[in-house]
């Protein structure tokens, strides 16, 4: 790995790591980060050796979010989407994506969080929408994807207000699948990624091609959808069904 990259990747054993590498800047989001970050997601997607990612931050922090520096000075991404739909292919991947959060959590870093399938933090992980504290509005998907997590009344309640919360109530609420003691947040990870590459990757690249067919359609098409079985049967199942 390069030490100079602002996105790292490290695979092993079937997962692949993606680590946002500005630990002295509390991995603050940049266009350049953002560039290199979607160099990495296109490449895994088409990554057949890669069962399941995990996206994390480097030092004491996931992401503070948007480099604010950066939007004063103007520094601009290739395309005016570009952050967005960067956000759009974390979530189109067609591996489980897990977010491994510690520290701040914050805006543009939660909606990265967000993009992912599950979430696992630390106890004394921060969360929370700053957009209204410095007079921004959301434009990366924070509107849709904070209420299919939390509900409506709570997004509601978390974007008007700015307010953050710890990983304890963010586990109540449902933003977090899971939050750990800290010294705990890097073994729960591998404990859950270790369980998704052990059983078919293929299961769980349909499950998550199926969840996502469900969102453009009414519950009828979706139960049809699943029925007709629009993306074949696992590769591995006669093998796994043998091993009985």
């Amino acid at each position: 790995m390069n030490e100079s990259s602002l996105v790292l990747r490290h695979d092993d054993g079937g997962v692949c790591t993606l680590t946002l590498n500005r630990p002295a800047k509390l991995n603050a989001l940049t266009p350049a980060l953002f560039v290199q970050l979607r160099d990495h997601v296109d490449a895994i997607a088409a990554d057949e050796s890669v069962g399941c990612v995990v996206l994390t931050g480097a030092g004491r922090s996931f992401c503070a979010g948007n480099d604010l520096g950066g939007i004063a000075s103007g520094d601009r991404a290739p395309t005016p989407h570009f952050q967005a739909e960067t956000i759009d292919a974390i979530e189109a991947l067609p591996q489980p994506v897990v977010a491994k959060v510690r520290g701040h959590c914050f805006t543009g870093g939660l909606e990265l969080a967000l993009g992912c399938d599950l979430i696992v933090a630390a106890r004394s992980a921060q969360f929370g929408d700053t957009h209204g504290q410095w007079g921004l509005v959301a434009v990366w998907g924070m509107t849709v994807r904070l209420p299919e997590r939390v509900g409506l009344a709570a997004a509601k309640e978390l974007m008007y207000t700015a307010r953050r919360i710890g990983g304890e109530e963010a586990a109540a609420i449902g933003l977090v699948n899971r939050a750990v003691d800290d010294d705990e947040l890097d073994a729960a990870v591998d404990e859950l990624t270790a369980a998704v590459v052990a059983n078919s990757w293929d299961t769980s690249r349909f499950d998550k091609a199926l969840l996502a067919d469900h969102r453009t359609m009414s519950r009828a098409e979706a139960l049809a959808n699943e029925r007709s079985a629009p993306y074949g049967r696992p590769r591995d199942m006669a093998e796994r069904l043998g091993g009985r």
